[in-house]
């Protein structure tokens, strides 16, 4: 068995190794790298992401962030390509090549039919000298100077170096369009990143109970509504008017002092000037409010300050936004 002490300093040599490469990759962006960014900005078309091998991989998970960030993308496999998907590409689509060594067999076959075309090609290239990178329209420069693998064979830094590249050019492309997180909602409608961006407290409480009772109704009152609505708390009213709010936990504590209810009334066990939300507040806002004020329950309103619901905590956990 490998001493755990050799393993832990290896995962740490191997961070080190990509986060000294990548830093020192800022230094090559250039001219070049502002130029694509204009001529996927201003392309009326899609853009076309390609590559063989491991820089296929990669190819494919920056076509994912470009589609999820507002730029329209396609994966293109190259060796595919050559073999009938070279049919993807129209006639205004930007192409990226993604290649470490830019010499790759399939590369050179397919650019120049690329080319042939007239669209513009983008090259991600640990090589500028290479064919890929005497051919394309614009190099961006992702040289490393060795792999993080020992041996300096299997794709490691160079990939996460393809990658960064790829992030660098979503991200600038989002914050030219103005992208902002409505739009990003749009496009990540599933799971929880999207219903942080898009669920309202009005979605939380349109299927609960709204427990109330009367500032003067008395406390079995109280304890049968806070049991039906089952949601551990009621809102007292004064007219319409939010004027307190009860848990459960408020009668508990008066029930250890006293088993003597009778001439207890809602507005004697009360938490007066409860906290309140707006329906229309996105759910991530509840959940701010009740981690702020370590509560499991808050009062929802509406423009009006008229009582719409309660969110529970347990409903933000059931929507997987906790």
């Amino acid at each position: 068995m490998k001493d755990k002490s050799s393993i832990i300093a290896n995962a740490k040599e191997t961070i080190l190794a990509e986060s000294k490469a990548i830093s020192q990759m800022a230094e090559l962006v250039d001219i070049n790298f502002e130029n694509a960014i204009n001529c996927i900005y201003n392309s009326k078309g899609r853009v076309i992401i390609t590559g063989i091998g491991k820089s296929a991989n990669i190819a494919s998970k920056i076509v994912a962030t470009f589609n999820s960030t507002g730029t329209p993308a396609v994966f293109m496999h190259a060796a595919d390509a050559i073999h009938g998907d070279l049919g993807n590409v129209l006639e205004d689509d930007v192409v990226i090549c993604i290649s470490k060594s830019g010499n790759t067999p399939e590369i050179k076959v397919l650019l120049p039919l690329i080319k042939n075309y007239g669209n513009k090609v983008i090259a991600i290239t640990g090589n500028i000298d290479s064919f890929l990178g005497k051919n394309a329209d614009f190099v961006l420069n992702t040289f490393v100077e060795k792999e993080a693998c020992p041996n300096n064979l299997a794709p490691t830094t160079s990939t996460t170096a393809q990658l960064v590249m790829g992030d660098a050019l979503a991200v600038c492309l989002l914050k030219l369009k103005g992208f902002t997180s409505k739009d990003f909602a749009k496009y990540h409608p599933g799971g929880a990143l999207g219903k942080r961006l898009y669920l309202r407290v009005s979605d939380l409480i349109k299927n609960n109970e709204l427990p109330k009772v009367e500032k003067d109704d008395s406390i079995a009152k109280v304890i049968v509504e806070i049991s039906e609505k089952r949601l551990g708390v009621t809102a007292v009213m004064d007219n319409n008017t939010i004027v307190g709010i009860i848990t459960d936990g408020d009668v508990r504590r008066m029930l250890t002092k006293t088993t003597q209810i009778e001439n207890f009334t809602a507005k004697d066990i009360m938490g007066k000037n409860p906290k309140t939300i707006n329906s229309e507040a996105m759910a991530i806002e509840a959940l701010e409010a009740l981690e702020n004020d370590s509560i499991t329950q808050i009062l929802a309103v509406d423009d009006n300050n008229n009582y719409a619901g309660v969110v529970h905590l347990h409903d933000l956990i059931k929507e997987g936004i906790f």
